[in-house]
């Protein structure tokens, strides 16, 4: 869809790149946050408590980074589709499918996830580093605190070695199953 008008000094064909490539971040940011919250929701075993109260700060981050990103796209003369039609018809990876399961299956597979999430913002953000350096700084710190989140999920799926228990899975079922293997 072309837009009728973006912000000085962007020129309309940079802003429509923008703004496709924010786009899937906001499809990203949200799916994340439900997963996130689904995560939280349906977590059991001894380390509940930690890894439930670990999940709400990154849920609450993860949907600000949403808004932030509609925002951006709404002030570059798009219109950002935040509706869970749009979502499921338009991203690129499967729906999470792990229900209530261990802290340990969760996290594996969470690892999994934050993979491809940071990997998708680190694209993105090698392609509007030419176009625009404000989304580009936007991008940036979102996938600061992204890469903390994962940090945070790594630590209990590390061996004192370093070793992560998820190395080469390659979806979060795989994930699941080597995290269930620390339990």
């Amino acid at each position: 869809m072309a837009i009728k008008y973006t912000t000085p000094g962007l020129d309309q064909a940079d802003a429509e790149r923008i703004i496709a490539l924010l786009q899937s971040r906001l499809h990203a940011a949200n799916d994340l946050h439900l997963t996130l919250k689904h995560v939280h929701w349906n977590v059991v075993g001894p380390h509940f408590i930690s890894v439930h109260e670990m999940i709400d700060p990154q849920v609450e981050e993860v949907r600000g980074f949403a808004d932030d990103i509609a925002e951006r796209i709404a002030t570059l003369g798009g219109s950002p589709k935040g509706t869970p039609g749009a979502l499921v018809q338009e991203r690129t990876w499967d729906e999470y499918s792990i229900g209530r399961a261990s802290t340990q299956q969760h996290l594996g597979a969470l690892d999994v996830v934050y993979q491809g999430v940071i990997t998708s913002y680190r694209e993105a953000i090698e392609e509007v580093g030419k176009l625009d350096p404000i989304t580009e700084d936007m991008l940036i710190g979102q996938t600061d605190k992204l890469e903390l989140f994962h940090w945070f999920i790594r630590a209990h799926l590390e061996d004192q070695g370093g070793a992560l228990v998820t190395e080469g899975a390659s979806s979060e079922v795989e994930g699941a199953a080597a995290g269930a293997e620390t339990e």
